[in-house]
């Protein structure tokens, strides 16, 4: 069982820059991982991926030019780098891993086999 832990939110200004990091434990080598993000009274959205090799990664056209997901398996960890941030980006940040080994990455929620706590991301204008 992957079992993943979040760090990194916190308060920025616009156009400001964050790091969000996932620590990862188990048997995450083999699986693409991804990020996500719930803002209030809105679904949880798919905002970045990428595939288990680290090769190829994907992001929600919102984000696309301003965010980089990226890994560093020899510590089990994925980061996402938020540069020129905007107030709705405000919202709960989730780590996720794919639901099958040396995939792509989740792009959906029902695609996810594990979640992470959630890390608050503000940014004010």
């Amino acid at each position: 069982q992957v079992q993943l832990v979040e760090s990194g939110g916190g308060l920025v200004q616009a156009g400001g820059s964050l790091r969000l990091s996932c620590a990862a434990s188990g048997p995450t080598l083999r699986f693409g991982m991804g990020w996500f993000r719930q803002a209030p009274g809105k679904e949880r959205e798919f905002v970045a991926a990428i595939t288990w090799s680290g090769g190829t990664t994907y992001y929600a056209d919102s984000v696309k030019g301003r965010f980089t997901i990226s890994r560093a398996n020899a510590n089990n960890t994925v980061y996402l780098q938020m540069n020129s941030v905007k107030p709705e980006d405000t919202a709960v940040y989730y780590c996720a891993a794919d639901g099958v080994p040396y995939g792509a990455g989740p792009k959906s929620a029902a695609g996810v086999r594990s979640w992470g706590q959630g890390t608050q991301v503000s940014v004010s204008s």
